[in-house]
């Protein structure tokens, strides 16, 4: 018989599930730690102290600090996550809308196309004048540097 073949009978099945349960496992562990670590560094109501005392507790008794901080302040990580991801979200959106706008601070195309379209759905221009006004906008330029007929209409 082959090498191959003598580890086949030598690691049986229920062996390998077992090995990839405790691999799944240790690989959570250290997801947790690392979130608990993390969390520990995000949470702006602990005090600068208070934030080396966990971090040396998780440390240095890693399974009990872990255990320990999520039974104390575990109700509280995933709202402090999901601040932080609002905020990480805002902050891209803003970005985006900046950017988006272009030098000069004057709104793109796409923004006053937006804002044409808005108008129409409510009511406020009639079809015609909403074909005009986005020749306009496509042309470059834009119904701010020549209003047309639709600008008393629009400012209703």
């Amino acid at each position: 018989m082959s090498g191959a073949t003598y580890l086949a009978y030598d690691y049986p099945l229920l062996s390998a599930f077992w090995t990839i349960l405790v691999f799944f496992l240790w690989i959570m562990w250290f997801v947790l730690l690392f979130r608990v670590v993390m969390d520990i560094f995000r949470d702006d109501d602990l005090s600068g102290w208070a934030k080396a005392g966990w971090l040396v507790f998780t440390v240095v008794l890693p399974f009990l600090g872990v255990f320990v901080y999520v039974i104390a302040r575990g109700r509280n990580m995933g709202r402090r996550e999901i601040a932080q991801a609002r905020a990480q979200q805002e902050a891209f959106d803003s970005y985006v809308r900046e950017t988006a706008r272009g030098a000069g601070g004057r709104a793109s195309s796409v923004d006053e196309l937006s804002r044409l379209s808005e108008i129409k759905a409510r009511g406020d221009i009639t079809d015609d004048e909403f074909r005009r006004a986005k020749e306009l906008v496509l042309s470059g330029h834009g119904p701010a540097e020549h209003p047309g007929p639709f600008a008393s209409s629009a400012s209703r």
